[in-house]
């Protein structure tokens, strides 16, 4: 897939060039590469050891003013009227520029801990719906905080990683429980909110400090065991139904490219208390579209900018007890999706559990992922002068179970 992130956007990730095994920090430049590790001494001198390693890791930990800073030298340098030392910017940087489809791209950020949220309202109606046809679809709770649960920091993965069919415990439709293979393989079509700036035991972050510990985003996808997870879910919640693989975009996103996509969240019909409280608060709703594709076919088109919650809420929510935050540490928007079925983020909305197969272009149907089964999330968001930003893409394809 050829991946186009224009100059504004400024991507970063950790990448590994041909016949070498000692990862580099890249920054999506075009539809190149630039070699940041190689280049840092240049475009940003003061933080160069912040990109030595290859990855994330260092740069995220520094905070808010050190992300500030190489945003602003990155900017600068890849214009291309701004004189140094009788050369161009430009022309500089361009030394350093590798094309991005000759490279690898890896895990970007070591993982520390993960989070997934349950924040969209239409997705948690829809599924109320179709697990408690005779019950009201939102729990209590929902329109008071967040829904969350820990995952497994262990098996968050770089996109192009290929999924292997989980094995796990199952109810049969006749009541019968087996082990096997899961026969209800879904996807959860995600934003993934990545923790730069941590903070200490005992201290809440509050809405407005938001970005100041975020430092962006990824698009993510948080396979799922549908029949596993039905069985094992009560009372305790998602375990091995979901803890197996969550793919995230090698790319991440700075909060600082979006500010264009910025938007009100949608009106709260339960007032808040007032941690969440975020009326009077900068907007973190996003408008980012999302698109499906199921074997190249794009099958659905979930909109980020319906989201009942904000990434600020769930950071807040999250933090709220006191747990504190650490480099790295990970969490998920939950699925997205709209009101209409072609806006579904997920399988089981799809295909209403099964019951409802959707049809493909070539002809098959589908209700859940089939073995060799490939599906790529992409998603863009408004930019400014009217521009249209890539996101990126995450993609995994369905291996038999060993």
């Amino acid at each position: 897939m050829s991946e186009d992130f224009g100059r504004f956007t400024l991507p970063f990730c950790s990448f590994v060039v041909p016949g070498e095994t000692h990862p580099r920090v890249g920054v999506g430049v075009d539809t190149d590469v630039l070699d940041l590790t190689k280049a840092a001494e240049v475009v940003v001198p003061e933080q160069a050891e912040l990109f030595a390693t290859g990855t994330l890791d260092a740069f995220f930990a520094a905070g808010y003013e050190a992300w500030e800073s190489v945003r602003h030298a990155l900017t600068e340098w890849l214009g291309d009227t701004v004189p140094v030392e009788g050369q161009v910017h430009e022309h500089v940087v361009e030394h350093h520029l590798v094309p991005a489809d000759s490279v690898e791209l890896r895990m970007p950020f070591a993982v520390a801990d993960y989070v997934d949220f349950y924040a969209s309202e239409q997705h948690a109606t829809h599924l109320g719906q179709i697990m408690r046809p005779n019950e009201e679809p939102l729990k209590p709770n929902w329109k008071h905080l967040p829904v969350g649960y820990h995952g497994r920091a262990g098996t968050v993965i770089a996109s192009g990683t290929p999924i292997v069919r989980p094995n796990g415990q199952r109810r049969t439709p006749e009541g019968e429980i087996v082990f096997g293979p899961t026969a209800k393989l879904d996807i959860e079509t995600e934003l993934g909110y990545v923790v730069g700036s941590g903070s200490e035991q005992g201290t809440p972050v509050d809405l407005a400090d938001f970005d100041r510990h975020v430092f962006g985003l990824c698009l993510l996808n948080d396979w799922s065991a549908r029949d596993i997870q039905g069985w094992e879910a009560t009372p305790l919640g998602p375990f091995l139904g979901k803890s197996f693989a969550t793919s995230i975009s090698p790319w991440i996103i700075p909060l600082a490219a979006l500010s264009e996509a910025r938007i009100h969240a949608p009106e709260r019909t339960v007032p808040l208390l007032p941690y969440l409280d975020d009326a009077d608060a900068e907007p973190w709703g996003l408008d980012i579209s999302l698109e499906v594709s199921f074997n190249g076919e794009v099958v659905s088109r979930p909109p980020y900018a319906g989201m009942y919650w904000t990434p600020a809420q769930m950071l807040a929510h999250m933090t709220v007890n006191g747990a504190s935050l650490r480099t790295g540490d990970l969490y998920g928007s939950g699925t997205i999706s709209g009101a209409e079925r072609q806006q579904y983020g997920s399988l089981v909305e799809l295909s209403h559990n099964g019951q409802q197969p959707f049809t493909l272009g070539d002809g098959s149907s589908r209700t859940f992922l089939e073995d060799g089964d490939t599906v790529t999330i992409t998603a863009t968001a408004p930019g400014p002068d009217s521009e249209t930003l890539y996101l990126g893409s995450v993609e995994g394809t369905i291996r038999a179970s060993r």
